[in-house]
């Protein structure tokens, strides 16, 4: 059940200290908390409550001030809950009319904060707060003064299509996610781990009556440690114990088999059965790349506990794979828009031509600029930017020519846009081109 509250929002001053004095409302906490539009994210919060009995709920604000303050201070859910009953601006932030000493919530419910508040919520709680606020700065291009962003509430578009205005900066990263690397023997001995639980969950009503059958988990244990505590692990030696722990977790999914046939699976809890199917698809994946001497496989499982994470191939100096959600988003005016989000890889120029209508659909006109990296400059992506006016920044498709006139003559008209493009930045800071053009060189 959840009772809406209509009043969530206080002024610093009226929020009650048990000592003299009053909060600052210059605080980043009391500014933010004037910025999210609570009311608004309400309505869309209520919707995942159909019952109106029961305990009543906490309030959007506590929920999502909880995972705001849990994600800009780094803190874990039992962190989080002492930090919010120690300072008295996380408390008001969470709209709590007076401080209190005792811990706000259990922080277990954090975990339901989490499931309540989808990626969905969360991106719209960004579109309300940051589109106002990019289009209240003045656009890159200054060519057209009098032309001004509507304001972030507009909703209905004017007939006359509006002239193309401001710029829109695309780009591809990952949120990194807690992932062991190297992965394929320390999963290994993590899925033996969690069949050997099975195995003694199983077995449990059968204990003085037959025998436990045997999984050799010292065995197992030991010959992973002699390869896991060495500094230099050869590809050989790995690759002996992959082999050494595919054939424990073979031997573990045939007692199993054997145990289920006798017990049910229902004396596992949720989690065992859930490990259970994770453990047949991780065995099913290793051995195929073990026995084809293979390190690639669709949809490929690099965490127990987490299955829906990939391997992300990003090409960075410091890591060449990272492990998390491929998040495609954009920028307007320093505000960051997300455009999708998906856990398995894709190229980020095929979101080049929703993120333009996405910015249409956000300010009511096409941006005059698009800056992205070279991926996103493929023909279907140029031709759509020519048909709507827009400009998008790069070198011509295809291999340079080889007639060294011809590319002369292309280098001066790229010089000849760069310099109308930067030309009133360089004005700003004094720069001339010949600077410009001693760089590109």
């Amino acid at each position: 059940m959840y009772k809406h509250n209509e009043c969530q929002m206080i002024l610093p001053e009226e929020f009650c200290l048990p000592f003299a004095g009053k909060l600052n409302p210059k605080n980043r906490w009391c500014q933010l908390a004037l910025i999210i539009p609570w009311d608004a994210v309400e309505t869309k919060y209520a919707k995942n409550f159909k019952s109106k009995s029961g305990q009543a709920a906490y309030s959007l604000r506590v929920a999502l001030g909880a995972l705001i303050i849990q994600n800009r201070k780094s803190l874990s859910d039992r962190e989080l809950v002492e930090e919010i009953s120690e300072n008295p601006y996380l408390q008001y932030f969470l709209g709590f009319k007076s401080f209190v000493q005792d811990k706000p919530f259990d922080p277990s419910l954090m975990v339901h904060f989490r499931k309540r508040l989808g990626k969905d919520i969360i991106n719209e709680v960004n579109e309300l707060i940051a589109k106002p606020l990019s289009t209240t700065k003045d656009s890159d291009d200054d060519d057209n003064p009098g032309n001004n962003a509507p304001s972030g509430t507009e909703r209905e578009f004017p007939k006359q299509e509006k002239e193309n205005t401001g710029k829109l900066i695309l780009d591809a990263t990952c949120t990194p996610a807690d992932i062991h690397y190297p992965t394929d023997l320390w999963l290994l001995n993590e899925t033996r781990e969690a069949l050997e639980e099975i195995i003694d969950v199983l077995h449990e009503p059968d204990i003085g009556i037959n025998k436990k059958p045997r999984t050799y988990r010292n065995n197992a244990r030991r010959d992973y440690l002699n390869i896991d505590k060495q500094k230099r692990k050869s590809a050989k030696k790995i690759r002996k114990g992959i082999g050494q722990q595919l054939r424990y977790i073979k031997r573990d999914l045939k007692v199993v088999k054997d145990l289920s046939t006798k017990n049910t699976l229902t004396l596992l809890n949720k989690r065992q059965y859930r490990n259970l199917l994770v453990c047949r698809e991780i065995y099913r994946q290793q051995s195929m790349m073990y026995r084809n001497r293979v390190h690639k496989v669709e949809d490929r499982i690099v965490s127990l506990h987490m299955p829906f994470i990939r391997p992300i191939v990003r090409g960075k100096s410091g890591a060449d794979v990272e492990f998390g959600a491929k998040l495609a988003i954009s920028i307007v005016n320093g505000y960051s828009f997300m455009e999708y989000l998906s856990f398995n890889a894709f190229n980020e120029g095929k979101t080049l031509i929703q993120s333009i209508k996405n910015y249409h659909q956000r300010f009511g006109y096409y941006p005059k600029v698009v800056i992205a990296d070279k991926i996103y400059r493929n023909r279907e992506n140029i031709k759509y930017c020519k048909s709507v006016g827009i400009r998008l920044c790069g070198p011509p498709l295809g291999r340079p020519t080889k007639n060294a006139e011809l590319l002369k003559k292309q280098k001066k008209e790229w010089m000849q846009k760069l310099e109308t493009q930067l030309r009133p930045y360089l004005e700003k800071v004094s720069v001339s081109m010949a600077l410009v053009e001693l760089w590109l060189v």
